[in-house]
């Protein structure tokens, strides 16, 4: 029972799943600005334009009782570039150039050598100190 409770503690504890419960939390909270952006602004420019309070009644027909709605697919489409681009620039822009800012600060590591020039140093290294010993 123990082992099963500290694996457990293990799984929780993963920066993953922290990442992936602080992400879901942000997204929760995220989704009050957005539907906000839409609807205290977007959406009036759309009634502004078209005469609805969005664009989802556009370019609707129908043809032997069956429905088509141009304007719903738009609406979607128009919903989604927004919540993309609000997330882009108030999210991920801000984190990637703080994670730039960071990496400047390091330094890379050098790739490691390749086998022969290894064994090349070594070989120096032997006959340096073989002509070390010889010369005392």
């Amino acid at each position: 029972m123990k082992s099963l409770l500290a694996g457990f503690k293990e799984f929780v504890m993963r920066g993953n799943v922290v990442d992936l419960a602080v992400g879901i939390v942000i997204g929760g909270a995220f989704t009050a600005v957005v539907t906000g952006l839409l609807d205290g602004i977007i959406n009036p420019l759309i009634a502004a334009i078209f005469g609805q309070p969005d664009i989802s009644g556009v370019g609707h027909f129908v043809i032997n009782g069956a429905n088509f709605s141009i304007g719903l697919f738009l609406n979607a489409v128009l919903n989604f570039l927004i919540i993309a681009a609000a997330l882009y620039f108030i999210v991920v822009a801000p984190l990637n150039h703080l994670a730039e800012r960071r990496a400047r600060g390091q330094e890379e590591e050098p790739e490691p050598l390749a086998q022969d020039t290894v064994l090349l140093q070594e070989i120096r290294d032997l006959l340096a100190a073989q002509s070390g010993r010889s010369q005392y």
